[in-house]
């Protein structure tokens, strides 16, 4: 298989399942953690390697070394392996996306942004998304009729913040997770709740339905729940690891222990928690974009934006929400009939927001 961001925790994590299932790695594409990286090709002996910068390419410990967004793409078509793993950050895993796609590659996607600014032009024949929540809900579906669908929230690093002190957070405190470690954007994302708006998004074009919503639970041991016509509801419970989900996106079918069962005793009591507006800003345009979810590639470009000035200290945490409000509230009738119509909406919205 070919793992794009192989540094990162989902990459990591699938390399855990490729060593546990004895997977081989083609291909391993990384960003700038070249020490983590060497380790990997030690382990796995990759045929082919791509990273982010040119002047990093001595540094890594392998003869066939590339760089950038066309080595990318070059190394999927030109790939022997039929499965490709995008765990990408940002809107740089869309065209790595649609060639696994145009490649017919089966695609494990982690690359949240791919289906919420493109969903509509994704082809998931071949698709299975490496998220919890989604595969929670795709684990739960049975031949019954469901009435609707519901995704958990950890709540983020200010979950039990005074309102008032979120004003003054700092960067530390934004990247302090009360459940888990991950990289830096989604765990600004997570605090925003925007993370959770992209993952109704996904779920609104995988599972074909608007009927979705999302509350806190404070421990991430429910991952997803579905409500069925007839009054009933299940959910899906697990202890916290990608590595389940990637696991079935690999493999399609799993039949010996990924992870340990949860013990109920142990957890003894779960808390749901509602996501309050005045908390999270961003849930206020929650049915506009699940209504209409071309709003999808505002959202995104405005959120990389304010989420990068913010961890540049140029803006504080609440105006992260406030830069992506303004540019939904600017752009709210994109017109999007092509994949081109979006990399020009995303450029546009960019450059709105940069100024």
């Amino acid at each position: 298989m070919i793992v794009l961001g192989s540094t990162g925790s989902i990459g990591v994590n699938t390399l855990n399942v490729a060593r546990k299932f004895n997977l081989d790695v083609e291909v391993l594409v990384a960003g700038t953690n070249i020490k983590l990286l060497n380790e990997q090709i030690k382990e796995f002996n990759p045929k082919k390697v791509v990273i982010a910068k040119k002047e990093h390419i001595k540094d890594v410990n392998h003869q066939n070394v590339f760089f950038g967004e066309s080595a990318i793409l070059d190394a999927i078509e030109n790939s022997n392996s039929k499965t490709v793993v995008n765990a990408l950050v940002g809107f740089l895993g869309l065209k790595p996306t649609l060639t696994a796609i145009k490649c017919g590659k089966k695609l494990a996607l982690a690359n949240k942004e791919s289906l919420v600014v493109a969903g509509k032009f994704i082809d998931q024949t071949n698709l299975s998304a490496i998220d919890s929540e989604h595969f929670g809900l795709w684990y739960l579906l049975q031949n019954k009729k469901v009435d609707s669908m519901l995704i958990t929230a950890s709540g983020g690093s200010f979950r039990d913040y005074d309102l008032n002190d979120l004003k003054n957070v700092s960067i530390k405190e934004a990247l302090k997770h009360p459940n888990w470690s991950m990289g830096n954007k989604i765990t600004i994302d997570s605090a925003t709740m925007t993370n959770k708006m992209f993952e109704l998004l996904e779920a609104k074009w995988l599972f074909n339905t608007r009927k979705l919503d999302a509350i806190i639970e404070t421990k991430s041991l429910i991952h997803a729940l579905i409500n069925f016509t007839d009054g009933s509801t299940t959910a899906h419970i697990a202890n916290a690891s990608m590595q389940l989900p990637i696991a079935y996106a690999i493999l399609g079918k799993v039949e010996e222990p990924i992870l340990k069962p949860v013990d109920l005793l142990d957890v003894a009591s779960f808390e749901f928690k509602k996501i309050e507006e005045n908390r999270y800003p961003i849930w206020q345009i929650k049915d506009e974009v699940l209504s209409n979810p071309d709003l999808g590639v505002i959202l995104n470009a405005a959120n990389e934006v304010a989420v990068s000035k913010f961890l540049n200290s140029q803006i504080g945490f609440l105006d992260v929400s406030k830069i992506t409000l303004d540019a939904i509230n600017k752009f709210n009738k994109p017109i999007i009939n092509s994949i081109d119509d979006i990399y020009e909406i995303d450029k546009e919205v960019r450059n709105y927001c940069e100024s």
